[in-house]
């Protein structure tokens, strides 16, 4: 998609920009490193630790999964697995592939993948994934090149959860490591790290054949600098990194490119259920009413949002094409409102984008009769105050839904914090029964029709209110022009750069 050239810098940025007219793009070596580019630093390179999305994202450069996911439809796909098989609804075995090596040169056997699972599943370790293979019982291995994994109970969801990162044998159960010091077996290796610049280096016998490049990770938090770098010819990737407002001056050069691709994710407002204005699921659907999602996608976000009809994508299998379940229409909403008086605060990223996005919703909200106060927070004050339940309002972001299991943590009643991110307290025994179903069932179609129940009960009881799913977009320098991100917005297109 291509964006008209319309939107305007604003004037600090068009005065830079003008004034870098005039530098040159060639000073830079051709075989200096790939950059790219991000707004915040990763909090941990640790793989049994990192729950941010720039430190997602560069752990599964540096490590790897039993499988990983197709960059288009998300499916699981085997990775150090050569392949798979079910021997009854509770038991997998795995192939593992042969000749791959972590980046110290120890070869990986099943030795590993036995050592990282029990590892991850251990309160000793205390990882932040435990959950996520909760319903495995044991892994055992069968030779040096294959495992069979028993479940609890049957799982939907097992190939998707064994992305999870592979650690050494010796290295499953150490500590903390924040630094990126774990050995890998992903495609860049971690050579060095310190605050706002992460670099990775090429690996030879991992899971993917040796990049042409090592990349660099530079945090740059102010947008217009991001911008700049890439005018400039500093930075060759910024994936989600630039606002609608400043893409047409970069997407009319002819050394950069912006392209972009339906996003597996989900932009929405958090609502605090259980306490007043919100414990009444009539005042909840009236705020949904209120917003014109069509409208901010439409213009704040330049046509590269799809405006939500639920939680689930339209880029993920379980969609199911339906009438809009998030129209917009004021008159319900007042009528909704009954005319009662509703005071109430909305917390948002202090991003420029995200808090215009928050103060053009709290504007809506006072036109049906909602007076919001838009508080700016940095995203840890944010998460404080998410944790503590102190707040009325919140625009999120899921940045990654390529499973709709992943809806437990933010819905699921056993997830309230401090036990997970179901930071509304949500606490609904219909949205917990089909959330079991939908893990337990096996058959896709009927794991679709369940899916799809649950998007209708979180619409109609509002537990979220779903606002649009973001393009994934791409600037991209000449040299790395054929990058493409996957639909959930990892990198690893990187490794593939000519």
């Amino acid at each position: 998609m291509r964006l008209p050239h319309k939107s305007r810098l604003p004037i600090l940025g068009v005065l830079a920009f003008a004034g870098l007219g005039a530098c040159s793009r060639g000073d830079a070596p051709r075989d200096r490193p790939i950059e790219v580019v991000v707004s915040n630093d990763a909090e941990t390179l640790d793989p049994r630790y990192v729950t941010d999305a720039v430190g997602m994202r560069v752990t599964r450069l540096v490590h790897a999964g039993i499988s990983r996911l197709d960059p288009d439809s998300l499916a699981p796909v085997p990775y150090l697995a050569k392949s798979w098989r079910w021997i009854d609804p509770l038991a997998l075995r795995v192939e593992l592939r042969q000749g791959v090596a972590f980046h110290s040169g120890a070869p990986f056997t099943s030795r590993d993948v036995v050592a990282t699972l029990e590892a991850i599943a251990s309160p000793a370790v205390a990882s932040r994934h435990a959950r996520v293979i909760d319903a495995i019982a044991s892994t055992e291995a069968d030779g040096d090149y294959a495992v069979v994994v028993h479940l609890k109970h049957p799982h939907a969801t097992l190939l998707t959860d064994l992305e999870i990162p592979i650690l050494r044998e010796d290295q499953a159960r150490s500590i903390p490591a924040p630094g990126g010091s774990l050995d890998g077996l992903g495609p860049f290796a971690v050579s060095r790290v310190e605050r706002g610049d992460i670099e990775l280096s090429p690996s030879d016998h991992a899971a993917l054949p040796r990049p042409a490049h090592a990349i660099t990770i530079r945090t740059v938090h102010d947008e217009n600098a991001r911008a700049l770098r890439l005018y400039a010819g500093r930075t060759d990737i910024a994936l989600n990194q630039i606002s609608p407002t400043l893409l047409p001056a970069l997407e009319a050069r002819d050394d950069l490119s912006v392209s972009s691709r339906p996003g597996a994710n989900l932009t929405y407002l958090v609502v605090r259920e259980g306490r007043a204005p919100f414990d009444a699921v009539d005042v909840r659907r009236a705020v949904s009413f209120a917003i014109d999602r069509e409208l901010l996608a439409r213009t704040m976000l330049a046509n590269h949002a799809e405006p939500a009809d639920g939680a689930i994508p339209s880029t993920l299998w379980a969609y199911v094409p339906h009438t809009r379940r998030t129209s917009f229409d004021t008159d319900r909403a007042r009528a909704l409102l009954a005319g009662a008086a509703v005071h109430v605060t909305l917390l948002a990223s202090p991003d420029r984008l995200r808090l215009s996005l928050a103060r053009v919703i709290a504007q809506e909200l006072a036109d049906v009769g909602v007076a919001v106060e838009v508080i700016s927070l940095e995203l840890g004050s944010m998460l404080a105050r998410l944790g503590a339940g102190e707040f009325d309002l919140a625009l999120l972001q899921l940045p990654e839904i390529a499973e709709p299991h992943v809806l437990r943590n933010f819905l699921g009643s056993q997830f309230i914090p401090p036990n997970g991110a179901n930071r509304g307290r949500v606490n609904d025994p219909v949205v917990d029964a089909l959330l079991d179903q939908g893990e337990r069932e096996l058959d896709v179609e009927d794991r679709r029709r369940i899916y799809d129940t649950l998007d209708a009960r979180i619409a109609a009881q509002a537990h979220i209110i779903p606002l649009w799913h973001e393009d994934q977009v791409a600037v991209t320098s000449a040299r790395a022009r054929s990058f493409e991100p996957s639909a959930e917005g990892r990198w690893l297109g990187v490794a593939g750069i000519p």
